[in-house]
């Protein structure tokens, strides 16, 4: 076999560098040889239109969407999995209007389901929103490669973030199945639990709640309620979010006989604000366009800030170790399109017909 050439491999780098096709980080050059692994994968045509941006008249293809896989570092046989997590994301509402360009600068939220998890490498349990597993880097940096490259969306430029969302193009996580007391989200989502699957919505932020030091299922969903309420991240009327649980917060809370619905129910009626609350941060009025702002002309009440107990509002996962009461609340875009998406068994024939 022969060596690598190390100046080589550098010029290829530094010459997608000068392309503008790099998010920062170095780049996988990618070749014909290489895209066509990628292709035979999976079993739709080169020039199929999978996305379309209305406003910028751009479109992606499944060759658009493999040759950016490839230069993310995803191997061949996740590409399957990416055009999942991109269906699913183009599935939601926000991601077909101004979600990508937003000032917000929101992140897609991957989550991965059934065996792919395990034969891919998804790290489901401990640090699952941090590095370390190329699966889940990889993937989740080849959809912001698509936005960037395909889409032609870049910070100054299309793209209006005022200060964007650390690890933007890098949280998917596999649910921990195995210790979550629920059936998957993929289930929720429509597809039958075992099977591989990617459920995906765009998200503005991430806040931990640290609670290890209560056996009160009602005091710990008061806790996530407290978090969830938070006046800083309360931009209109009402507000979905999502909670990936650790699996001792849902094992504690399954203890109490709450199911997904039943948490769902409890936080609807716990999660909100008075309105002297809200005068206090000058968001107690509602404009035409429903967006918060100083009124002080309200009497005293409670808005709740959740705007049912539907799935769309709350997203329900379960990840991470079972090792400390540490679980994540994540803050929706918009309201998330409640579907999972199959990941297509692998063609691993074709695939090793172009292996090298």
């Amino acid at each position: 076999m022969t060596e690598p050439d190390p100046d080589a491999a550098q010029a290829a780098i530094e010459h997608c560098y000068d392309q503008g096709w790099s998010d920062g980080l170095p780049l996988v050059p990618a070749s014909r040889p290489l895209v066509d692994r990628f292709l035979a994968t999976v079993d739709r045509p080169a020039d199929e239109v999978i996305g379309v941006l209305p406003q910028l008249d751009r479109t992606v293809t499944v060759e658009l969407a493999a040759i950016n896989a490839a230069m993310a570092g995803c191997r061949p046989e996740y590409f399957p999995v990416v055009l999942a997590t991109w269906e699913a994301l183009v599935r939601e509402r926000s991601t077909g209007g101004g979600g990508w360009q937003s000032t917000s600068g929101p992140a897609p939220l991957i989550v991965v389901n059934g065996p792919v998890r395990d034969e891919l490498g998804f790290n489901r349990a401990g640090g699952a929103f941090g590095p370390g597993f190329r699966a889940n880097a990889t993937v989740a940096r080849a959809i912001g490669l698509i936005v960037r490259n395909v889409y032609g969306i870049h910070p100054h430029v299309l793209e209006q973030a005022t200060q964007g969302l650390p690890g933007r193009w890098s949280i998917c996580i596999a649910e921990n199945e195995e210790e979550s007391p629920w059936e998957p989200l993929s289930a929720e989502g429509g597809i039958p639990a075992g099977t591989s699957a990617v459920s995906a919505t765009l998200l503005r932020t991430c806040e931990f709640v640290d609670n290890r030091h209560t056996g009160s299922a009602e005091q710990l969903l008061t806790d996530f309620a407290d978090t969830i309420s938070r006046t800083g991240a309360w931009i209109f009327r009402h507000a979905s979010v999502g909670i990936v649980f650790c699996p001792e917060h849902a094992q504690l809370l399954a203890g109490a006989g709450f199911g997904r619905a039943q948490v769902r129910t409890w936080l609807v009626e716990h999660c909100g604000r008075t309105v002297s609350d809200l005068a206090r941060a000058g968001k107690d009025g509602l404009g035409d366009n429903g967006v918060r702002h100083a009124s002080g002309e309200r009497p005293e009440g409670f808005d709740r800030l959740l705007p049912s107990a539907d799935r769309e509002n709350l997203l329900i996962a379960v990840a991470g170790a079972r090792n400390a009461g540490i679980s994540m609340v994540v803050r929706l875009f918009s309201g998330w399109s409640g579907a999972a998406v199959p990941v297509p068994a692998r063609a691993a024939a074709a695939l090793e017909e172009v292996r090298p």
